[in-house]
């Protein structure tokens, strides 16, 4: 199993639910790679001391929210240098007519796309390579990357084509009510690190006061009953659907109004997310365990994305000495 997240900043509520949190409950299933992709990062200007920070706080979460990093590898994407090989072959056998279908790059470039990077364009063959380099089976992965895994997918079958079967065709793994978390301020748009509001998304490293404070600002309507008629009601819809994914439950309590609900989601958000927070906290104080979890984690991976890299490259024709 694979996966990652980019180190932009803290990491959400969103992240957990629709990420982190299925990949604490599969780890015990799979052998585990958890990724902190720190060149797709690079797609966008990122300034180096902060990127350099986020790529430990990255790993703090990961860490603080259960992932082990005993039993499980955990590493920054560029300290394999499998990932940029096998991203550069991959995208020799990718037709721009594949890239040119990405919806997430029309989003992140915009009105300016002559001016975005070619790393911009070509982020889904290097998440590709991602996956592929460690021969990987099953991605957790949550609806707004699932165009790029079925991509990825598409250049599996490419290159077991052209040089003969070799990558699996991995499975996505999408679970929990909860995958796509909306916005606190508007339930159409995905919660996000970039939003301009801090009262868009919870954070991971939030303290209570701050958390039940950004519940209660939370958009939602006038409506006495909670729980009815969502299919036009997105704001409801999602601090429902959080409910229910932080509480393992359906959302269905007798709540009088959205001041009475938004108590009991407070409630059950600070349950979950303070005792992250706390641990984030004391774990990123530890510069030198995070370095050296991190540094294991690379060892770990590159013996595997070596391994596969030379198979890859006698397929190809390479020189493989």
């Amino acid at each position: 199993m694979f996966s990652g997240i980019q180190p932009t900043g803290n990491l959400h509520l969103g992240n957990y639910l629709g990420a982190i949190k299925n990949w604490v409950a599969l780890q015990e299933k799979y052998r585990s790679i958890f990724c902190i992709v720190d060149m797709h990062a690079i797609t966008v200007p990122q300034e180096p001391a902060e990127l350099a920070r986020n790529i430990r706080l990255t790993a703090a979460t990961y860490i603080a929210c259960g992932i082990d990093a005993e039993k499980n590898i955990i590493f920054p994407q560029s300290a394999v240098a499998g990932h940029a090989e096998l991203g550069w072959i991959l995208g020799c056998i990718t037709p721009l007519g594949w890239l040119n279908r990405m919806t997430q790059f029309k989003e992140k470039a915009g009105e300016e796309r002559e001016g975005a990077s070619l790393g911009l364009y070509g982020y889904p063959a290097l998440m590709a390579a991602d996956i592929l380099l460690y021969k990987t089976t099953h991605v957790p992965v949550g609806e707004d990357q699932k165009q790029h895994l079925e991509l990825a997918r598409d250049i599996a079958g490419a290159f077991n084509r052209q040089f003969g079967e070799f990558f699996p065709i991995p499975e996505p793994m999408i679970t929990g009510p909860a995958t796509r978390v909306m916005s606190l301020r508007d339930g159409l748009r995905k919660m996000s690190k970039s939003d301009e509001s801090d009262y868009s998304r919870i954070n991971l490293t939030d303290d209570a006061d701050t958390i039940a404070l950004k519940i209660q600002k939370a958009k939602s309507d006038s409506e006495r009953d909670v729980t009815a008629n969502l299919e036009n009601r997105p704001e409801a819809a999602n601090l429902l659907n959080i409910y229910a994914a932080l509480t393992g439950n359906p959302a269905n309590g007798n709540w009088r109004g959205f001041g009475d609900f938004k108590k009991d989601l407070a409630a059950v958000a600070i349950s979950v997310i303070e005792p992250i927070a706390v641990e984030i906290r004391k774990l990123t104080k530890d510069t030198s365990y995070l370095d050296s979890i991190l540094k294991k984690g690379s060892e770990r991976a590159n013996e595997i994305a070596e391994k596969n890299m030379k198979e890859i490259k006698k397929l190809v024709g390479f020189p493989v000495f």
